[in-house]
């Protein structure tokens, strides 16, 4: 049996739903240590939600050696209706070429793939140039507020160098390394709470409806352009999620309205930018309101150079194929990384089922994956 897809199998085995890591951090740690890897494990969390993370390095022979980093998540999103699997989440099963199991696509497979490169890489050159590093969280799936981005706040108080990063998140569309995520948009919430006065229904005069009060401001900041975007970045998009006013009665004019929303926004915008102007439209329209913000994390690019090119030949290589630079999707533990490594990229497995039912993967696709994890570290090596 190949020993990316023996790995894997036995990652996925572990029933990791975030936050519990279900033994998967260990395992690592196990092929990590023999390796000349220094292991930390580094919990957080309140008791309820106890989050694992594991900090693993192995210095390079000089003291200037460039560092770079394998970074993922060991915990999976609930697997839904058991009922609605063709087999046990949990139990790697085969059929027709694919391998089924929660977290085969996200992102069990490209952490195995990862170890295993890694492990041949160090047979064939015991004593590199290069540092490398695994980070590696059981919080990427939940809250996200005590796995990776804690990791990186303990790893900057240190004095931590990283130079590149690979994300092993699910990038690749209809095959594998035709597309990989130089940067992602940032993400930014808000909930907006309408004041108005309840009231009868028959008696308008008497009340203000928040909903009513609310309709301009609304069809205003749907049709605002934000920005353009750039060569790397659609627009900055924004989008109502939630949207509730009223008592449920069919004859009472409800006292406020409650809306979510949500921008997804490019470099060419900022958290504070996007504030002013929404607030600005709000004030036009002359609204009594609340408006909490959730900044959830900032957009980041990757711009091509010395990592970007070193995946991309690593793909070609291996597949053939001149792999796709993109900023799409949504946001990923990527942009806490980037805030103290420069060069970040995401790229794995097929994205098609990720989250879903009978989530799987090609089982031909795990040591090309491999392969290109470990071509990756030959080329910046020799860098």
């Amino acid at each position: 049996m190949s020993r990316t897809l023996h790995l894997a199998e036995q990652l996925i085995s572990r029933p990791s739903v975030t936050p519990d890591d279900a033994g998967c951090q260990p395992l690592l740690t196990a092929r990590l240590a023999p390796l000349g890897f220094n292991c930390e494990t580094l919990v957080s969390g309140p008791e309820s939600f106890r989050v694992t993370n594991l900090w693993a390095k192995r210095a390079g022979k000089s003291a200037s050696a460039k560092t770079l980093v394998f970074a993922g998540h060991t915990d999976v999103v609930p697997t839904g209706p058991l009922d609605q699997w063709l087999s046990d989440p949990f139990t790697p099963s085969h059929r027709d070429g694919k391998m089924y199991g929660r977290g085969t696509a996200d992102m069990k497979t490209s952490i195995a793939a990862m170890v295993v490169a890694v492990e041949e890489f160090l047979a064939a050159h015991p004593d590199p140039a290069l540092s490398i590093a695994f980070l590696i969280t059981s919080d990427e799936e939940g809250p996200a507020v005590d796995g990776t981005v804690m990791v990186c706040e303990q790893l900057k108080a240190r004095g931590e160098v990283l130079d590149y990063c690979i994300v092993g998140e699910p990038t690749s569309v209809d095959h594998l390394g035709d597309m990989i995520k130089n940067g992602r948009r940032g993400t930014m919430s808000g909930k907006l709470t309408v004041k108005g006065v309840q009231g009868h229904i028959a008696y308008p005069h008497l009340a203000k409806n928040p909903i009513h009060l609310f309709a301009p401001a609304l069809a205003e900041l749907v049709a605002t352009e934000w920005d353009k975007g750039n060569v790397f970045f659609p627009a900055t998009s924004w989008q109502v999620s939630n949207i509730h006013g009223g008592t449920g009665a069919s004859n009472v004019i409800p006292g406020e309205l409650v809306v979510d929303f949500n921008f997804r926004f490019c470099t060419e915008s900022t958290p504070e930018s996007l504030q002013q102007r929404l607030q600005a439209v709000l004030d036009r329209h002359q609204l009594s309101y609340d408006l909490k913000w959730t900044v959830g994390g900032l957009p980041f690019l990757t711009t091509p150079g010395t990592l970007v090119d070193a995946v991309r030949g690593a793909i070609q290589a291996e597949t053939g194929l001149e792999t796709e630079l993109s900023t799409t999707g949504g946001t990923s533990d990527g942009r806490f990384i980037a805030k103290i490594c420069p060069q970040v990229i995401e790229f794995g497995p097929l994205n098609a089922t990720i989250h879903k039912i009978n989530e799987h993967v090609l089982v031909s696709s795990l040591d090309p994956l491999k392969n290109i994890y470990k071509g990756v570290l030959e080329r910046l090596a020799a860098a």
